[in-house]
């Protein structure tokens, strides 16, 4: 049976990209704020964050892999950006994008 998708919508920030998914994954651990925000990443050309402060996130992870859980549309930030990005409630895997050019093995996107 296809599984239903979900009604998340996919956002990018930067380096970022969270993709929606059904369910958290069995085994998923909730992760403790850093300094009352969810940090998602930390940009390594600034040290700035792609963070989250709002109560409605709450941020798992299994291994390397985070995800991202949101209850009320909440605001990413990132200090660089002059607006916030408006993320929808639902499931998220967090990922890094990665940049491709012809030729050249994939890289990570650096804010």
């Amino acid at each position: 049976m296809p599984r239903k998708p979900s009604a998340a919508k996919r956002h990018r920030q930067g380096d970022i990209y969270l993709k929606p998914i059904d369910k958290l994954p069995e085994g998923a651990v909730r992760q403790p704020r850093q300094g009352g925000r969810i940090v998602l990443a930390e940009g390594e050309a600034t040290g700035h964050a792609h963070a989250i402060r709002a109560r409605y996130a709450t941020a798992y992870a299994i291994g390397a892999l985070l995800y991202l859980r949101v209850t009320r549309p909440v605001a990413l930030l990132y200090e660089e950006h002059e607006h916030p990005d408006l993320i929808d409630p639902g499931i998220y895997v967090v990922k890094r994008q990665r940049e491709y050019s012809p030729g050249e093995l994939p890289r990570q996107v650096v804010d």
